[in-house]
């Protein structure tokens, strides 16, 4: 008989949450993690030390540029960083610890190591050792798939499942022209423990990590420079949106060049110097205190034994799966960063969720359409659903709506009134097609517009809803209202 019934590799928030729901079916459940602290990338040294630097950052910024509009006089505002930085890091062992607690509560068991799927002679030699050690009792085991687990020590342990889910997340992906050192030339890791305010910060990137990375440090007093390849930032969303954050993150003090590719980066002694060159051939070359590459992530499949299993990878690295998570090798599951759709958090969970409760013969469904991304920059950039630009390419005729927090009242009383809301909707059928926000906490606001897509609303649901007010929320009201040129406040 197997060890256990499903066994994850990777305690990130897919594998992790994977577990707690498959312990939550009935199955008896491990979860292999190779660092001591679990929740993966993310709670570790991704979305939640990044988002406490952010609120740490915005208050600060806050406190010294905007407090005195509110009639509050803070004089010499200093900045603690060592202070930023522990409160970053209660945050995440707060956050890590409760996994923990979560895990011991299931009855999850915890295994701290390096997980390898095997294959060949070593999964026949488990199966006769498993078969002589239940010879006296069952007389009887077929175990369907086997994992070898390595500590840091070296000491091996290998264990017998039913099930296998493959977690393991993403990495920093490099860039050969400044390839990491990690003392200059940084990941999105390194750019969270700096021990003081860099005078000077270099990003190459312009998508969600490094502009909220290039958000923290400018807050801070860096002289942030953003170098992006292509014509424009945050490549995914909707332009119209990314046109109005660049010149808003341009007023905060970022400094961009677009259409631009860093050929060189090269450590000096206490500086970079890195080499650039724009779309028309001009050079251009500048010396920093950092680099932070921030092109992007890539799954990571090291050591996992996919190649001699046999597991279909496609040409970026993803593991293949079918419509139920499987990979070609029948019990093996891949999730999350791993596989096709976008790398985040929470579309990982869900198809934790959705995996779990296959293998205990449910039918649950995600709707990749209606997952929210989010860029945490101030203001906030959050969107559900196709952009404008997606609408054309496919052909499908729409209808928009635009509405400004400016002329929100809630908004006004913050003293946040930048961005707007823009809805998409299908111009026969008024469904709701995709939502953009950039404004204030439109992180929080878009649950709503997912929520609506969902379950294939309209812009007329949404205007015809009742939003409490004074609230941000009546910008997306009104920006449905305005789908048929029906705004009240405009």
């Amino acid at each position: 008989m197997a060890d256990f019934d499903v066994v994850v590799i990777g305690a990130g928030p897919g594998g992790y949450v994977a577990a707690l729901r498959a312990a939550q079916l009935g199955f008896k459940v491990a979860c292999i993690e190779k660092d001591k602290s679990l929740g993966g990338t993310c709670l570790n040294v991704g979305c939640i030390p990044s988002k406490a630097l952010l609120d740490s950052s915005e208050h600060y910024a806050f406190t010294k540029t905007k407090l005195s509009q509110h009639g509050v006089l803070v004089k010499d505002v200093d900045l603690d960083l060592a202070a930023m930085m522990k409160r970053k890091e209660q945050v995440v062992s707060q956050l890590t610890t409760g996994i923990a607690g979560l895990f011991k509560k299931a009855k999850i068991e915890r295994i701290f190591g390096y997980g390898k799927l095997l294959s060949g002679a070593a999964r026949e030699d488990l199966q006769l050792e498993r078969a002589q050690e239940a010879q006296a009792t069952s007389g009887d085991i077929n175990p369907t798939k086997y994992v070898e687990v390595t500590e840091d020590s070296g000491a091996s342990r290998k264990i017998a499942t039913r099930f296998v889910i493959l977690a393991s997340g993403s990495e920093s992906t490099g860039l050969v022209s400044a390839p990491f050192d990690k003392k200059r030339i940084l990941s999105s890791t390194e750019s969270l423990t700096h021990t003081e305010v860099p005078k000077s910060l270099l990003i190459i990137g312009a998508g969600a990590i490094g502009l909220e990375m290039g958000s923290v440090w400018s807050r801070l007093g860096s002289k942030v420079t953003v170098v992006e390849f292509l014509d424009r930032i945050v490549p995914f969303a909707d332009k119209q949106l990314s046109t109005e954050l660049l010149k808003i993150l341009t007023k905060q003090g970022l400094e961009f060049k677009l259409s631009t590719k860093v050929t060189r980066a090269q450590t000096e002694g206490a500086q970079v110097l890195v080499e650039m060159e724009d779309t028309n051939s001009k050079k251009l070359s500048t010396y920093v205190d950092y680099v932070l590459v921030a092109i992007g992530r890539r799954p990571y499949t090291s050591g996992l034994g996919l190649d001699k299993l046999g597991i279909q990878q496609d040409k970026a690295g993803r593991v293949e799966v079918n419509e139920h998570f499987e990979t070609n090798v029948k019990g093996v599951f891949a999730i999350g960063d791993l596989i096709r759709g976008p790398m985040l958090a929470h579309k990982a969970e869900d198809e934790g969720i959705a995996v779990a409760e296959i293998l205990a013969g449910q039918k649950p469904h995600i709707n990749y359409d209606a997952i929210p991304n989010v860029v945490y920059t101030w203001p906030e950039l959050a969107q559900a659903g196709f952009t404008q630009e997606e609408c054309e390419k496919r052909g499908i005729p729409f209808k928009t709506g635009v509405f400004p927090f400016l002329a929100n009242g809630r908004a006004k009383a913050m003293g946040e009134a930048e961005g707007f809301v823009k809805v998409i909707a299908d111009a026969k059928s008024d469904r709701v097609l995709g939502v953009h926000i950039l404004g204030p906490r439109a992180s929080d606001m878009i649950a709503e517009a997912a929520l609506v897509l969902e379950f294939g609303g309209s812009a007329e649901d949404i205007a015809r809803s009742s939003h409490a007010h004074p609230t941000l929320a009546e910008v997306l009201k009104e920006a449905s209202l305005a789908v048929d040129r029906r705004q009240l406040h405009m």
